[in-house]
């Protein structure tokens, strides 16, 4: 029954999301496809807290193989999203929703068994904190992310999908903060967060969502800013 109900909620939410252009499913899922409704961020599985699996594989070789088909999953997902935001019908995009949820479930559960065998897997857990993006588990996907950069911090795509996150939990200052960062390293990552950023502004002119006026004012002043500059820098000779 829980299963079902996960399910279902994961189907609804998702349906929102693609109907807005987003294709984002709903339900905030641990690694490994465990329910969560907040608490900690997942820790790393220390290198010393390996074993080897119940087949009796070497840690590097079970990681190895439970990634690989982590990533199937997860193509798969993505394969299934795609159908689902170019369906015609509302039975079609149901069923291309609901095998989305089960490969971006399974596609945790794997990843999570990697990480279980070889916890120092920066590749995993980028991946991981990619699912929970899609899943709508923002909180959870900016802890993935935060393990990710402590280590990696020039993974310029993990920036801007944390800062998609971030933007998601209306956390303006740590948006702005990456914004900067990608527009002097990786200035088409930049251009992508910037369109997402006036949506978010464009949505909260007409409903604040809890946000105080001041730090809605202080953003939109803080966008034509950055507006004028990108303008100034397109017209200046190279």
């Amino acid at each position: 029954m829980h299963r079902l109900l996960l399910k279902c909620a994961v189907i609804i939410a998702a349906a929102a999301a693609v109907d807005a252009g987003v294709a984002l499913a709903g339900g905030q899922m641990l690694p490994g496809g465990q329910g969560r409704a907040g608490g900690p961020p997942p820790a790393a599985v220390q290198p010393e807290e390996q074993t080897s699996n119940s087949a009796g594989e070497k840690p590097d070789v079970a990681a190895k193989k439970a990634y690989a088909a982590a990533m199937k999953a997860l193509n798969k997902a993505k394969e299934f999203e795609a159908i689902a935001a170019a369906a015609t019908s509302a039975d079609k995009k149901s069923k291309a929703l609901e095998k989305m949820g089960d490969n971006y479930n399974r596609a945790l559960d794997l990843f999570t068994e990697a990480l279980s065998n070889k916890g120092d897997m920066i590749d995993a857990w980028d991946n991981v904190g990619y699912v929970h993006l899609r899943l709508g588990a923002y909180a959870e996907a900016v802890d993935d992310y935060n393990h990710v950069l402590a280590r990696k911090p020039d993974l310029y795509e993990a920036v801007a999908h944390r800062a998609d996150a971030n933007l998601a939990l209306d956390r303006l200052q740590d948006v702005k903060v990456a914004y900067m960062d990608l527009l002097d390293h990786a200035p088409a990552l930049a251009d992508q967060l910037m369109p997402a950023m006036r949506k978010w502004m464009s949505e909260h002119r007409n409903d604040a969502r809890g946000m105080r006026p001041a730090d809605l004012a202080a953003f939109d002043k803080w966008l034509q800013e950055r507006d004028i500059v990108a303008q100034q820098s397109a017209s200046s000779p190279r």
